[in-house]
């Protein structure tokens, strides 16, 4: 693991609900994408950013297990760290727990830095090194 755990709490809403009334597949998607927002925001790399700068974060692969069934109004942790960064790309982990801290999901990323303007994939910044809770040093 590289820097430490990132932790976003939130309540499941029945927006996220499917017909079985527990969390639908896609929605699990969308909660540790704003989870990953947030951490990256919080680190002075939102979306205002990635627009002024014309580089952004993009999704490459994921690998997502579901172990506990999550329902509706419960309260739930994400948590979000990075497992590896090599070249251009990372690895993030993610987590959603439940109250009494239950792994309910976990869930791997393969993530790269993009470049708007040539498409591409690029080396981390530093600029996203610290979106992502890092010290360049860190990366090795």
């Amino acid at each position: 693991m590289l820097g430490g755990i990132h932790q976003y709490e939130l309540q499941i809403r029945e927006g996220h609900l499917d017909s079985f009334g527990h969390v639908n597949n896609a929605a699990y998607l969308d909660i540790l994408e704003e989870a990953r927002w947030e951490l990256v925001t919080a680190n002075g790399y939102g979306l205002q950013e990635v627009h002024h700068r014309g580089i952004g974060p993009v999704v490459l692969e994921v690998h997502l297990r579901f172990m506990r069934e999550i329902r509706n109004r419960q309260r739930v942790v994400v948590r979000t760290w990075l497992h590896s960064y090599t070249g251009k790309i990372g690895r993030l982990a993610q987590q959603i727990c439940d109250e009494s801290g239950q792994l309910c999901t976990d869930a791997l990323f393969s993530i790269g830095l993009f470049d708007l303007r040539t498409r591409k994939l690029i080396r981390p910044t530093p600029e996203w090194v610290t979106a992502l809770g890092l010290r360049l040093e860190d990366l090795g």
